[in-house]
């Protein structure tokens, strides 16, 4: 029997194992999939240290114009808003100002953390050279919207002691060799830091901690039951025991929750992604904000990812996200042939409360929560990670109590 069962290998999963083991605790790390294969692997790779507020949703024109498909950001599936519906009107309340900004203090918090402990994984694992320091890119077509944005980006990183500059796009074009046209310019978030391989960070964290004496078994997770002596998991080909588990399977946490009597409310936002051979890679990922598309340059070739697809995870493809998003970015870079056979999709889990739940499950003992990181599941997997151990050795913080599963 294991002492602690890690039940995912996304970012957040191989990152409590890490932050576990590095305790002192034996852990065992279980997923369908090698580390870093899932969600994780095909993100925008961005460490979002500007990102001191959670999504809130838009109300009003922009949310009309999102239900009736008139924006590239976010596309809806019909046939899966009924069961998201709990969620997503949970999700619009918490998206109200005075609301939205209790749950900005905390996930604030977070944020703040993100790069010092993603930097301390990094440095261990040897990762560095997947690493750039550069900053994350908005750019705007329109001198308008350029104009608008700025002087809300300047308030904003005042307000949380961001460094941010805004730059026209003449002198973007001489930083960018890829650019074809100068947009209007742009908004450059310095502290953020991104990655040349997502997955690829992920499995670097991985062999670190199966270097430090951590156990990674491959398979079919089916079942989750409690034991006398703790937990089982059935999978298709073995069973595994534990005094304690974690359950960190991002969209997938709801479903091995549910036969335990956790009824968890979840929003299912999918993007896609391509590759393109592009001959001048970025200085930086840019999100081209007219279209809700994030470009960066990966050891794959340039990605574009999408904007959010509202589907269950087992709705229908729509790619028509990223293809719009490749042919407004066609106008302004050179972007290469698409490469081929490399489209993907994955589901970012996001909880109507805008934060991940983080510690002990309400109702059973050595039963643990480190899921619904929503769109930064990248950027917090190791900071949750971090708080999720504090709980689980019985000291928390208040930032890890304020994350703690309740009901």
């Amino acid at each position: 029997m294991a002492e602690i069962l890690v039940l995912g290998a996304g970012m957040a999963g191989v990152a409590a194992a890490l932050s576990l083991n590095a305790r002192g605790h034996e852990v065992t790390l279980l997923d369908r999939r090698a580390p870093g294969q899932e969600t994780s692997f095909g993100n925008a790779g961005v460490i979002q240290a500007e990102a001191h507020e959670p999504y809130a949703m838009p109300r009003g024109a922009t949310l009309l114009g999102y239900a009736l498909g008139q924006s590239n950001d976010v596309a809806v599936h019909l046939p899966s808003v009924p069961p998201m519906l709990t969620a997503l009107w949970q999700y619009f309340r918490n998206s109200a100002p005075n609301r939205h900004a209790q749950i900005s203090n905390t996930y604030s918090q977070l944020i703040a953390r993100a790069v010092l402990d993603h930097s301390k994984l990094i440095s261990a694992a040897d990762a560095g050279a997947l690493l750039r320091q550069t900053g994350l890119g908005e750019i705007y077509t329109k001198a308008r919207d350029l104009d608008r944005a700025a002087a809300a980006a300047q308030s904003f990183a005042r307000r949380y002691g961001l460094a941010v500059d805004v730059t026209d796009g003449t002198a973007l074009r001489t930083e960018e060799a890829a650019l074809l046209q100068p947009p209007a310019g742009a908004i450059l978030w310095r502290d953020s830091w991104s990655c040349s391989d997502p997955g690829a960070l992920v499995q670097a964290y991985a062999t670190l901690f199966q270097a430090r004496g951590g156990t990674i078994q491959t398979a079919q997770i089916r079942a989750l039951l409690p034991t006398a002596a703790g937990w089982q998991v059935l999978t298709e080909g073995d069973t595994f025991e534990g005094e304690h588990v974690v359950v960190a399977l991002g969209a997938w946490s709801p479903q091995i929750l549910r036969p335990l009597g956790y009824k968890i409310p979840m929003v299912m936002k999918r993007g896609y992604h391509s590759h393109f051979a592009h001959p001048h890679p970025l200085t930086r990922p840019y999100v081209l904000m007219d279209q809700g598309v994030v470009l960066s340059s990966m050891q794959q070739g340039l990605r574009i990812t999408s904007g959010a697809h509202l589907v269950g995870l087992d709705g229908p493809a729509r790619f028509g996200q990223l293809d719009a998003g490749y042919h407004a970015a066609q106008a302004l870079f050179d972007l290469g042939d698409e490469l081929p056979d490399n489209r993907w999709q994955g589901t970012r889990p996001c909880l109507p409360g805008m934060l991940p739940l983080v510690g002990p499950a309400s109702r059973h003992q050595g039963l643990w929560f480190d899921f619904g990181h929503g769109h930064q599941g990248f950027t917090l997997g190791p900071t949750t990670a971090e708080l999720l151990a504090e709980h689980l050795e019985g000291a928390p913080s208040p930032l890890a109590r304020a994350l703690a599963p309740r009901g």
